[in-house]
C-alpha cells in the first residue's frame, strides 16, 4: 500500500531500523534515532545499487516520487543515476571552489603579506561593498567582461568614478591570479580599460613658486598655538616625512651621534626602514 502524508507525519521512531515501502520501488528507510531517508534500489550493469533522494521531511513524499521518476528515466537512457548524482555534486563543489569570492579571498590573503593593514582593509572593503554582492557565488570562469562592466557602471552611477577605476584594477588582479592557477584562460578586465569614464583627480594645494616658501617658513615661525603642533611644524622642513611618520617619531629611533633618524619598517607605507639625515 503506498505511503501517505498523514502516515509519515505520525510515524514514530521504531525499536529497530525499518523500511516503509511506497510504490514503484521507492521506500523510506527509518533508523532508531528517528532519521528517515528516501531510497531506491536498482540494478545497473549487473550490480545491485541504492540511490538516496534525501531525508524526510526536508524532501516531501511528492518530491521523492518525482525524483524516482527522474531516476528511472535516467536508467532507461542507459545512465547510472547514482553516478549522475555524484557527478552533479562534484560539479557543484568545483564551482564553489572556483567562485569569484573564493578566488578573491585567496588573492587578498597574498596581497596582505607585508602590506599596511589599513591599506589592505580599504581594498577588501571596496570589493565587499561593490563586487561580492553581485559576483561572489558566480564561478569565475563564467564571469564575462560585460558582467564586470555592469557592476562597475553601478559604482559610476553613484558618482564614485575613482572607486570604479580602483575596483577594476583589483578585479583585474583577481582574474590574473585565477589565470595563474588555471581557473580562467584570460583576464576579462583587460577588455575594459577604456570602458569607464575618466577619473578626475583634484590636485592638493601646494607651493609651486620658490619665493612663496619663505612666507610659509615665516608663518610656521610665527605660529604660537599648541607646543606639540608647533614643534612638528618646525621639524617638518628639516626631515621631509609624512605627517603620520613625524607624529609617531620616538626617541629610541634617533641617533644624535650619527645625526640620523631611523624610522622602523613597520611604520612605513612600503614596509622598509627609512633613514632620515
Amino acid at each position: 500500500m503506498p505511503l501517505t502524508d498523514v502516515f509519515l507525519r505520525n510515524l514514530k521512531p521504531a525499536d529497530k531500523r525499518k523500511n516503509y515501502k511506497d510504490s514503484g520501488g521507492l521506500y523510506l528507510y527509518a533508523t532508531t534515532s528517528g532519521l528517515k531517508s528516501w531510497r531506491f534500489n536498482y540494478r545497473f550493469q549487473g550490480k545491485q545499487l541504492t540511490l538516496t533522494f534525501g531525508t524526510y521531511p526536508l524532501i516531501s513524499l511528492k518530491e521523492a516520487r518525482d525524483k524516482l521518476v527522474d531516476a528511472k528515466r535516467t536508467l532507461k537512457a542507459g545512465i547510472d543515476p547514482g553516478q549522475q548524482k555524484k557527478s552533479i555534486q562534484e560539479a557543484v563543489r568545483a564551482e564553489s571552489v572556483n567562485s569569484f569570492e573564493v578566488v578573491a579571498r585567496e588573492w587578498f590573503a597574498r596581497k596582505q603579506i607585508g602590506k599596511d593593514e589599513r591599506y589592505t582593509f580599504r581594498i577588501w572593503a571596496r570589493l565587499e561593498k561593490d563586487f561580492l554582492p553581485f559576483l561572489a557565488s558566480r564561478p569565475i570562469n563564467e564571469i564575462t567582461s560585460q558582467d564586470v562592466l555592469e557592476v562597475l557602471r553601478k559604482i559610476e552611477a553613484r558618482g564614485a568614478v575613482d572607486t570604479s577605476h580602483r575596483c577594476l584594477q583589483y578585479c583585474g588582479q583577481i582574474f590574473r591570479d585565477a589565470v595563474s592557477t588555471g581557473r580562467v584562460s584570460h583576464d576579462v578586465c583587460a577588455d575594459l580599460r577604456d570602458a569607464l569614464s575618466p577619473a578626475v583627480h583634484e590636485h592638493r594645494a601646494c607651493l609651486t613658486d620658490p619665493s612663496d616658501v619663505g612666507g610659509l617658513l615665516r608663518a610656521i615661525d610665527d605660529y604660537s598655538g599648541n607646543v606639540i603642533v608647533m614643534s612638528a611644524l618646525k621639524m617638518a622642513p628639516y626631515v621631509f616625512v609624512r605627517p603620520g611618520e613625524l607624529r609617531h617619531a620616538e626617541w629610541p629611533e634617533v641617533d644624535l651621534d650619527k645625526t640620523e633618524w631611523r624610522i622602523p619598517a613597520e611604520k612605513m607605507k612600503m614596509k622598509q626602514i627609512h633613514i632620515v639625515p
